[in-house]
């Protein structure tokens, strides 16, 4: 005995309630749904895509655009940093740390300069002063040291200040303050010497060199040396030299004649007084006058002195650089009469000497005025006796 088969009838499911149905249904008998149309909406309509291109890069080239990358980026944080001032810091976002140059500000302030004012004269009012006895606008003006002008203005006045009483209340300026002068720079002794002295400017050209320069300008080598604060004689081309011309060596020639002085005046005797008499307690006469001035080492003053009463026949010429002059005792009279001297003095130069070596004399200035002393040499003989 064969089993028995059951053949099982093709079904289909409705899509839209799920509902059985015989495979050649063509509406669902439950929810209506036409099956045809709802298989059709039910398949998916096919897209088809635009493919995107494609690109093909080697291990190479991936390398060289990385580090071209990175160069471009350091590059603009450079540029960045430069312009805003900023250093970069590192913060973390989220784990990751990243590089943020930071912008700082920096206020600063100024202080603007002021000028200090100059001081102000402060005008002070005119205080009050009450007339006395003989007091005029003059001499109220002189003692307070103001104007007589300035006192007829504030108080009204007559011009000629003419009206003015014992017990007037009149008004009195103070005197206006006199501007002290402007201080001018004074410089020291060494600085004034260094800015008074004339110095050229010489560029060293080839083949020159610093005793070259030297003697071209007569200067010696140590004093452009000084000037230029060199160490060494070495100098080097386009060098600016300061050459200081005031250290000039003399220019070789004759010695000048010295200028001579005017004529010196006359001496001013002082002693021994005009007419004074002498005896034998003086054993020495004093003549003295008064300086002319220094005198140079080829000057002198010439002393004369003449015995008046012998006539011409003694006569004392001297000279001495100080002034005073002792009479020697070899020139006192030798008899018992007393003997008039007559003495002055002068100045005198010596310009040279004679053929015996002895020095020449010539006049340096005027005599001077001329003085007597009488002298007594000798004690009167005693009379004899009858």
């Amino acid at each position: 005995m064969s089993p028995e088969t059951t053949s099982t009838p093709s079904t289909k499911i409705c899509p839209t309630c799920g509902t059985r149905l015989a495979e050649n249904a063509t509406r669902c008998l439950v929810c209506g749904t036409e099956l045809s149309q709802a298989v059709e909406a039910k398949k998916p309509a096919s897209v088809q895509a635009n493919r995107m291109p494609e690109i093909t890069l080697s291990l190479p080239a991936v390398l060289g655009l990385l580090a071209l990358f990175l160069i471009v980026g350091a590059v603009l944080v450079f540029i960045v940093m430069r312009l805003t001032g900023g250093t970069p810091t590192s913060t973390v976002d989220g784990g990751t740390p990243t590089n943020t140059p930071t912008l700082t500000l920096t206020t600063v302030f100024t202080e603007a300069a002021t000028s200090t004012p100059a001081p102000t004269a402060t005008t002070q009012p005119p205080f009050d002063y009450t007339i006395a006895s003989g007091d005029t606008c003059t001499s109220i003006a002189v003692t307070f040291g103001v104007s007589v002008q300035s006192l007829i203005i504030l108080n009204n006045l007559p011009v000629a200040c003419n009206t003015l009483s014992i017990g007037q209340a009149i008004k009195v300026p103070y005197p206006t303050p006199t501007p002290l002068p402007e201080a001018t720079a004074t410089l020291e002794a060494a600085q004034a010497t260094l800015a008074a002295c004339e110095k050229v400017i010489y560029t060293v050209q080839e083949n020159d060199t610093l005793a070259a320069i030297a003697a071209n300008y007569a200067v010696p080598p140590e004093a452009i040396k000084s000037y230029n604060g060199l160490s060494t004689d070495t100098v080097f081309l386009g060098m600016p030299l300061v050459v200081p011309l005031c250290e000039r060596a003399a220019t070789p020639g004759p010695t000048p004649t010295a200028t001579i002085p005017p004529p010196y005046p006359a001496a001013n005797l002082l002693l021994p007084a005009d007419g004074a008499s002498f005896t034998l307690a003086n054993d020495n006469i004093t003549l003295q006058w008064a300086s002319i001035g220094t005198l140079r080492d080829n000057e002198a003053y010439n002393i004369v002195i003449e015995d008046v009463t012998e006539g011409q026949g003694r006569r004392l010429i001297d000279r001495v650089t100080d002034t005073k002059y002792i009479v020697p005792v070899s020139f006192r009279p030798k008899d018992s009469t007393p003997h008039i001297f007559r003495w002055y003095i002068s100045t005198v130069r010596q310009t040279g000497t004679d053929d015996q070596g002895q020095p020449i004399w010539d006049s340096a200035g005027e005599n001077s005025s001329q003085r007597v002393f009488s002298w007594q040499g000798v004690a009167p003989e005693a009379t004899p006796k009858p």
